[in-house]
């Protein structure tokens, strides 16, 4: 009991010894009904055991083909995960959780574009779905694959317009004419300004090609 010491006898302390080995509960109840100790709680013996240094051969975690002790029983009514509290949050058979990412699931990515779940494999992970650019997934939806050595580029500036018609399909040798590094800066030009951008880009672009080609 708390508060004092609890005296066992040389009878009780070798049987003690003798049993460690069983369960808490167990051991417990087979104390009790030995020696009649009504004021030896499971507690007490399960704080002699630790103090006499008595190992169970127990260490706590589940080893591979162990079965619990409560397999196939199963939980009373009202208790434990039949609590009503703990069924509020119990997923019911064929239920998915509310995260679950169902195709055609949108969101947006560090580069704010929007990014869609499409019926296809991930190339990385083998699962069933993967997430890919919605403008460009839409775009070829429309127009067909974007060949090797172009780009979709956001007409509007707004990467989450993923209209069709707001993405221009372009050479990515046009990219260092479209972000400053030649005198353009399409992001930073006024609306009505970027179309012409896009003009003299592609043209120089079509004049540096054919110069190319010439001099071979």
């Amino acid at each position: 009991m708390k508060g004092r010491w609890i005296i066992y006898s040389a009878t009780e302390v070798a049987w003690l010894e003798a049993n460690r080995l069983l369960p808490i509960a167990g051991y417990h109840e087979a104390f009790s009904r030995e020696f009649g100790r009504v004021d030896v709680s499971a507690a007490n013996l399960h704080a002699l055991r630790k103090r006499k240094g008595w190992k169970t051969g127990r260490t706590g975690p589940f080893v591979k083909g162990q079965e619990p002790v409560n397999k196939g029983k199963p939980c009373p009514p009202g208790k434990s995960g039949r609590h009503p509290n703990a069924r509020k949050t119990q997923f019911r058979k064929a239920n998915t959780p509310h995260n679950t990412n169902y195709l055609g699931h949108e969101r947006v990515s560090k580069d704010g574009y929007v990014e869609i779940s499409i019926d296809e494999r991930n190339p990385h992970t083998g699962y069933e779905r993967r997430y890919v650019l919605k403008h460009r997934y839409v775009w070829e939806q429309k127009n067909g694959p974007v060949p090797d050595g172009m780009f979709l580029k956001c007409l509007d500036g707004n990467k989450q317009n993923t209209d069709p018609s707001n993405w221009e399909l372009l050479p990515r040798a046009t990219l260092p004419h479209l972000n400053g590094h030649h005198g353009f800066d399409y992001e930073a030009a006024e609306p009505e300004v970027r179309p012409s951008i896009i003009a003299v880009t592609k043209l120089k672009h079509t004049a540096k090609e054919a110069n190319r080609k010439a001099t071979r």
